[in-house]
């Protein structure tokens, strides 16, 4: 299940063309839940893309820089030591 919440968002859509209306001040928040397939791999020179996708075909990709993606492998190696979630 992929939920977004988008807060101050407008467009207008002309002509089959969709174009920003209002300020720039957009935000958006996006949550997939029930995730069946998860990857990662490279992205361009420099990056390290994660890929989670669900049941239903909803996908999410994160680009993130080396270290952040190091930061992440870290806290889940301390999750697996500490957390009885990895128990099995």
């Amino acid at each position: 299940m992929l939920t977004l919440n988008l807060e101050n968002f407008m467009i207008e859509l002309k002509d089959g063309s969709l174009k920003n209306v209002g300020p720039t001040n957009k935000s958006a928040t996006a949550k997939l839940f029930a995730v069946e397939d998860a990857g990662a791999r490279e992205f361009g020179d420099k990056r390290v893309k994660l890929v989670f996708e669900d049941d239903e075909g909803n996908e999410i990709q994160v680009a993130l820089f080396p270290e952040q993606a190091r930061a992440i492998a870290d806290d889940l190696a301390d999750l697996e030591e500490s957390s009885p979630i990895f128990d099995e």
